[in-house]
C-alpha cells in the first residue's frame, strides 16, 4: 500500500484562509484537527491518500525541502528567506496577503529619510531578505535575529528599526512604529518537494492541478 502524501500546513492566520481552499480541493481534515485542546500534530483527512501535519510557518519549508512532507502551504516570505533549491512552488494560492516592511519609531521617521541611509541596525526574523534588500541599495545592514516580539526592539534600544511582516499595520501603530519602506509583497504558495514531484508524480501532479483549479475558481 502506498504511503499517504503528507501536506504541511502552517499554524495561525494563513491556516484560517487555507482551510476553505483545502475544502475546494476536496481535502477535509479529521474532526480532531479543529480541536484546540488536541496536542496531535499529524491528522488524517477524508481521503486515505493525504495526511496533514500542522507546524510553524517557517518550518513548513524545512519539512518539505527535506522530504519529510511532500507538499506544503507556505508564505513567499519564507521561500525567499530560505531559498531551498529542493522546493518547487507551482501555485500562488492567493491567500495570506501581507508585506515585508521596514518600520521605525514614528518620532524617528519624522526626521529620517531612508534614501540617506548608509548603515542600518535592524531586528528581524528575515536576516537573508533584509541584507539582500539593503545590499542592493548599497546599504550595510547589521541584522539582529529575533523570532518574535519584534516591536520591542526599538522600544528597548536593541535596534532602532525592524523588518517584519505587516498586514493591517495595527501592531506597529500600537507600539509607536510606522512603515517607512516596503521590501516585498507576500502571498502563500503551494510548495512541492522536487524529488517527490518526480518519484510520486502520479499522486502529486493531479493534486497540484486540483489546487490550481481551486484557485482559478
Amino acid at each position: 500500500m502506498t504511503e499517504p502524501l503528507i501536506l504541511a500546513v502552517p499554524k495561525g492566520r494563513i491556516l484560517d484562509e487555507a482551510l476553505p481552499l483545502l475544502a475546494r480541493v476536496g481535502i477535509i481534515p479529521e474532526p480532531d484537527f479543529s480541536n484546540e485542546s488536541s496536542r496531535a500534530l499529524r491528522f488524517k483527512t477524508n481521503t486515505p491518500a493525504i495526511d496533514l501535519i500542522r507546524v510553524r510557518a517557517f518550518d513548513v519549508a524545512t519539512f518539505v525541502a527535506h522530504g519529510a512532507a511532500q507538499l506544503g502551504i507556505v508564505g513567499s516570505d519564507v521561500l525567499a528567506e530560505f531559498d531551498y533549491s529542493e522546493l518547487y512552488a507551482p501555485v500562488d494560492l492567493g491567500i495570506g496577503h501581507c508585506r515585508i516592511s521596514v518600520a521605525e519609531p514614528a518620532d524617528l521617521a519624522v526626521k529620517d529619510d531612508p534614501r540617506g541611509w548608509s548603515h542600518v541596525r535592524v531586528a528581524t526574523k528575515y536576516p537573508h531578505i533584509t541584507r539582500a534588500h539593503f545590499e542592493a541599495r548599497g546599504v550595510q545592514a547589521e541584522c539582529i535575529k529575533l523570532n518574535g516580539a519584534m516591536e520591542l526592539a526599538p522600544v528597548l534600544d536593541l535596534a532602532p528599526r525592524i523588518v517584519d511582516l505587516v498586514s493591517s499595520g495595527r501592531t506597529l501603530k500600537e507600539n509607536g512604529l510606522v512603515e517607512v519602506e516596503v521590501i516585498a509583497e507576500v502571498s502563500s504558495r503551494l510548495v512541492v518537494n522536487r524529488a517527490a514531484f518526480k518519484t510520486r508524480a502520479t499522486d502529486v501532479v493531479p493534486l497540484v492541478d486540483k489546487f490550481r483549479k481551486a484557485v482559478a475558481a
